[in-house]
């Protein structure tokens, strides 16, 4: 029988997200699913089914992502796709791949973005690596700061309501500022960033917010993960999140978390790039910066999704392959002034996947027509695009979802 791909009902989800949960060893529960609800209706899930029986399935989340200029962009954040093992190479994966964009489409998101578990999939679908992050493993005997002193006072949060009332004030205002970081609503504080859950070794989640001259700025999630061995520290401190609305109150909560007592290492993740913590410590090299794949962006609608974001002064004609959307599809003309098709000789070539890799600033044309990844008509084409499309920092997405 074929396999028909369709909007999960309300008591399909759960079948739906069974083809990943599998592959965590578990299924999903229906206290899970009741709280997962809250964030991720029925109609944003996608069911494959065969026979009746339900054998994978794709969700995809709603929020806003700021993109370059401080736009936000309605986007599809896709999540919890998998395909049971009983069904695979049947195509069941392209199927919901192609149901799941097209449907973005139809709802006005002109952005898909995901984090993936094996990146191979996925630029398959059209969608391109757009930022790099990088996880850390830093032995508390080597954070040591170059210079300064403890800055501002922090609180320990008591609570869900009090932390809901403190947290999401200081997150907005990064986010409104942060390229690829997307909105968050009270429902995807609770679900999302402030389970109780515990960590990789049993700790609680702790809440602490910096006030600069009385004012909220800065805050952090993180958790202790105790473990000691003849009365000698091994707990590590797992930073989840740590965010500051300015230079100084980001330097504030790094501060404070680095130097809690009583710990022997210091583990953080999805850290971007251009983090300071390489300026700030004495020897950066310690943190045994680990570079990992980040955000993949896929641009569900080329013309909306290029008119969000700013461009600077310049103009070049793109032309554009997208076999899954065939509206993107065909020559573009692409200026600070406006983004539009055209009949215009292109003056380079590529597809929707690269297109997504340059689109919030985290890679070059130059980068990637060094890497084969596009092919330039005209002479000065690359170098115009970049000054287009360039942007002051690198993309970041504090969160996995």
């Amino acid at each position: 029988m074929a396999i028909e791909v369709k909007v999960a009902g309300p008591d399909e989800v759960a079948g739906a997200l069974a083809g990943i949960w599998h592959y965590f060893g578990s299924q999903p529960e229906a206290e899970e699913m009741e709280r997962l609800g809250t964030i991720l209706p029925a109609e944003r899930v996608h069911a494959a089914v065969d026979g009746g029986s339900i054998v994978g399935g794709a969700g995809a989340y709603r929020f806003d992502t700021t993109v370059p200029g401080g736009g936000k962009v309605p986007t599809a954040g896709v999540m919890a796709v998998g395909v049971l093992p009983t069904h695979r190479r049947r195509g069941v994966l392209s199927a919901l791949m192609r149901r799941q964009l097209h449907d973005a489409h139809e709802r006005g998101e002109p952005l898909a973005m995901l984090f993936a578990s094996e990146g191979g999939i996925y630029s398959r679908f059209g969608y391109g690596l757009a930022s790099l992050a990088g996880d850390i493993e830093l032995p508390k005997e080597h954070a040591v700061l170059r210079d300064g002193e403890p800055l501002g006072q922090a609180r320990l949060l008591d609570g869900e309501e009090e932390t809901l009332e403190v947290l999401p004030g200081i997150y907005d205002r990064v986010q409104s500022q942060t390229v690829g970081m997307f909105t968050r609503t009270p429902d995807w504080w609770r679900v999302r960033r402030l389970s109780q859950r515990r960590g990789h070794s049993g700790g609680q989640q702790a809440r602490v917010v910096i006030e600069l001259d009385g004012v909220p700025e800065a805050y952090a999630l993180y958790r202790l993960n105790f473990a000691a061995q003849h009365m000698i520290t091994g707990t590590t401190l797992e930073v989840g999140e740590a965010l500051g609305t300015s230079a100084q109150a980001l330097a504030a909560i790094w501060r404070y978390l680095l130097a809690i007592d009583w710990i022997a290492r210091i583990d953080a993740y999805w850290l971007p790039l251009d983090h300071p913590l390489f300026l700030w410590l004495r020897e950066p090299r310690r943190m045994g910066f680990s570079v990992i794949e980040a955000l993949w962006v896929r641009l569900v609608d080329v013309g909306a999704a290029l008119a969000a974001r700013s461009l600077r002064d310049g103009e070049v004609v793109v032309e554009v392959s997208d076999e899954l959307c065939p509206w993107n599809q065909g020559t573009w003309q692409v200026s600070n002034g406006s983004v539009e098709r055209t009949t215009a000789a292109a003056e380079l070539r590529l597809d929707v996947a690269t297109l997504g890799a340059v689109y919030l600033g985290g890679f070059s044309f130059d980068q990637l027509v060094r890497a084969s990844r596009l092919e330039e008509l005209t002479p000065g084409a690359v170098a115009r695009a970049d000054e287009l499309f360039r942007t002051e920092r690198q993309p970041w997405c504090p969160e996995l979802f």
